[in-house]
C-alpha cells in the first residue's frame, strides 16, 4: 500500500502550463540572459545589446519560452516612458537649443521621407500600399535606448543630437503610422487639414501634458522631503505624463520627453540630498534593467516571427529585409547631405557657420542609427482585421521585416560603428573636461570667499575654520594641476592621493571589523546597515566613483 507521502505527490496537480510559473521562468531567464550578455560582451569586445538579442534567440528555443510574446502595449506603457524619461533627464538641454533647428528636421521631415522611400520600397517588392506606409511609419523612427547603448563612443555634440532626435521622431512617426492604419483599415481619410490638425494636435497636446506633470511633480517635491515619497513622485513622473497625452490625444512620448526636459531644469533645486543619492541609485538599475531586458525580448520573438511568416517565402521576406536596411541607410545619409546645403544656402550667418559638422560625422551619424522596440511594437500593435472583417493584408510580412531590420541593423551597424569611427580618425574633445574644472574651481573658490562671513555667522571656533580654510585651499592647488604631466609631479596631489589610499584601506578595516561583529552576534543586522551605508557614501566620496557608471 503506497504511503501517505507518495499519494500526495501522485494526486498534486500538474503546474505545466502555469502563467504564475511561465512569469517566474521568464523573469529567471531573463536576469540569467542579462548577467550571461553583460558579462560576455566585455570579454568578447562586442556590444552588450547584440549579445542580449542572442540570448533572446537562443532562449526562444526553450519550450517553455516558445508561448512568451512582446505585447505592444508593455512597449508603450511599460518600457517606454521609463526608458525615454531617463534618456531626457541625462539630456543636455543647451546642446539641444544649439541644434534645435537640426533636430526638428530629422524628427520631422526625415521621419516622412525614411516613411515614404521605405514605402515605395515596400510596395516594389508586392505589399500594397496601406501596409506599405504602415511598414514604413514603424520603421522611419529612430530608437534612443538603442543609440545610448551602442553609441557610447560617438562624440558628445553627435550623441546628444541622435538621442534627442530619437526622443521626439516618435511621435512624428506614431502619427503617420496611425493614419496608415486608419487609411488601410478604414476609418481614417487624407485630407491636408485632416493630416495637419493631427500632427499639431499630437505634438501641441503632448508637450502640454508633460509640461503640466512636470511642473505638478516639482511641486509635489518641493513640499515631500522623505526620500521614499519624494522617489515615488519621481517615478510616477512619466507615467503620468504619459497618461495626460493619451487621454487628451497627444503624443505621449513627446510629453514624457518634455517632462523629462524640464526636470532636468527643476530637478536639481528641488529635493534633498539623500533623495537625490536614492533616484540616481534607482533609475540607473531600473532602466539597466529594462533597457536589456528588451532587447532580450526583442530576440525573444525571432521565432514567433519566422512562424508567423506565411504570405510570402522567408527567402524574399529576408531579401526585402536587406533592401529595406540599406534605404534606412541611404536616406537618411542623403537627406542630411541635401538639408545642409539647403540650410547653407538660406543662412550664411557667421554663427551657422559654427554649427557645422564634417561630412565623415554624417556618414557616422547615419551608420549610428539604429532601430528598436518602438518600431516592432508599432508592427505588433497592427490589428489583425480590416473594417469589413477581413484579414488585414500582408500583417506578418510587416511583422516578419520589421524585426529583420532591427536584429539586421543593430549587429551590422553596431559592429560597422567602431570600425568606422577608427576610420574618421575624429579629435578627442576636452570640452566637457573644461567646464567641470571650471565649475569646480569656481565654486570651491566662492565657497572659500564665503568661509569666514559663513563661520562668523555660525559662531564656529577660530580652529575648525582655520582647518576648514586650509582643506580648501589644498583642494584649489590640486584643481589647479589640469595637466595629467602636472598633476603627477605636483607635491599636494601627491599627498592627497596617499591620503584617500590610506582614508579607503581603513574603511575596509572598518568594515570588516562591523561585520565581524554582526557574525559574533554582538551587533544587530540593523546596526549593520545603517553603519554600512554611511561606509559606503564615504567610500564612494573618496573614490570619486559615478553611481551611474
Amino acid at each position: 500500500m503506497p504511503s501517505d507521502a507518495a499519494g500526495r505527490r501522485r494526486r498534486r496537480p500538474s503546474r505545466r502550463g502555469d502563467p504564475t510559473l511561465l512569469g517566474l521562468d521568464l523573469l529567471v531567464a531573463l536576469g540569467a540572459a542579462i548577467v550571461a550578455a553583460d558579462y560576455a560582451a566585455g570579454r568578447l569586445r562586442l556590444a552588450t545589446p547584440i549579445l542580449l538579442l542572442a540570448a533572446g534567440v537562443l532562449l526562444g528555443f526553450i519550450p517553455v519560452l516558445r508561448t512568451v510574446t512582446l505585447p505592444p502595449e508593455a512597449v508603450l506603457v511599460l518600457f517606454l516612458p521609463a526608458l525615454l524619461y531617463w534618456e531626457a533627464l541625462t539630456t543636455s538641454l543647451r546642446q539641444v537649443r544649439r541644434d534645435l533647428r537640426v533636430i526638428v528636421l530629422l524628427s520631422t521631415f526625415l521621419v516622412i521621407a525614411t516613411a515614404a522611400v521605405v514605402a515605395a520600397v515596400a510596395h516594389a517588392l508586392g505589399l500594397p500600399w496601406g501596409p506599405a506606409w504602415v511598414l514604413g511609419s514603424a520603421l522611419a523612427p529612430t530608437d534612443a535606448t538603442a543609440i545610448a547603448a551602442l553609441g557610447r563612443l560617438l562624440p558628445y555634440r553627435s550623441l546628444t543630437v541622435l538621442r534627442t532626435e530619437s526622443l521626439i521622431n516618435d511621435g512624428t512617426a506614431l502619427v503617420v503610422y496611425g493614419l496608415a492604419v486608419g487609411v488601410t483599415v478604414g476609418q481614417e481619410h487624407l485630407g491636408l487639414a485632416h493630416v495637419t490638425w493631427l500632427f499639431a494636435r499630437s505634438y501641441l497636446a503632448g508637450i502640454a501634458a508633460g509640461a503640466l506633470a512636470a511642473l505638478l511633480g516639482a511641486w509635489l517635491r518641493r513640499h515631500i522631503t522623505e526620500p521614499l515619497p519624494h522617489n515615488t513622485v519621481v517615478v510616477l513622473i512619466p507615467f503620468a505624463s504619459f497618461l495626460f497625452a493619451d487621454e487628451i490625444g497627444g503624443s505621449g512620448v513627446l510629453a514624457v520627453v518634455t517632462a523629462g526636459l524640464i526636470m532636468t531644469q527643476i530637478g536639481p533645486r528641488v529635493g534633498t540630498a539623500a533623495a537625490r543619492l536614492q533616484t540616481q541609485g534607482f533609475w540607473t538599475l531600473s532602466t539597466f534593467l529594462l533597457n536589456a531586458a528588451l532587447f532580450v525580448l526583442v530576440g525573444l520573438q525571432a521565432q514567433a516571427a519566422v512562424r508567423g511568416l506565411s504570405s510570402i517565402d522567408l527567402a524574399r521576406a529576408c531579401a526585402a529585409i536587406a533592401a529595406v536596411c540599406a534605404v534606412l541607410i541611404a536616406v537618411r545619409i542623403t537627406f542630411q547631405f541635401v538639408s545642409v546645403y539647403v540650410i547653407r544656402a538660406l543662412d550664411r550667418r557667421p554663427a551657422q557657420r559654427l554649427r557645422r559638422a564634417s561630412h565623415r560625422m554624417r556618414i557616422i551619424s547615419g551608420i549610428a542609427a539604429f532601430r528598436g522596440a518602438v518600431s516592432l511594437a508599432a508592427a505588433l500593435a497592427v490589428p489583425q482585421s480590416l473594417g469589413n472583417g477581413q484579414p488585414f493584408p500582408d500583417r506578418d510580412v510587416i511583422v516578419f521585416v520589421t524585426f529583420g531590420v532591427i536584429v539586421l541593423g543593430l549587429v551590422t551597424q553596431g559592429i560597422a560603428l567602431p570600425l568606422v569611427l577608427r576610420w574618421v580618425h575624429l579629435p578627442t574633445s576636452t570640452t566637457l573636461d573644461e567646464e567641470r574644472h571650471f565649475a569646480e574651481t569656481t565654486a570651491v573658490q566662492e565657497a572659500l570667499d564665503a568661509l569666514p562671513d559663513t563661520a562668523a555667522g555660525l559662531d564656529t571656533d577660530t580652529k575648525i575654520t582655520e582647518r576648514l580654510t586650509g582643506e580648501y585651499r589644498k583642494h584649489l592647488r590640486i584643481l589647479d594641476a589640469r595637466a595629467p604631466e602636472a598633476a603627477a609631479e605636483d607635491p599636494a596631489l601627491r599627498y592627497d592621493q596617499q591620503y584617500r589610499a590610506l582614508r579607503l584601506a581603513l574603511l575596509s578595516r572598518k568594515r570588516a571589523t562591523v561585520l565581524r561583529l554582526r557574525d559574533a552576534q554582538r551587533i544587530d543586522d540593523e546596526v549593520l546597515r545603517q553603519i554600512q551605508a554611511q561606509l559606503d557614501l564615504e567610500e564612494v566620496r573618496l573614490s570619486g566613483t559615478i553611481i551611474s557608471e
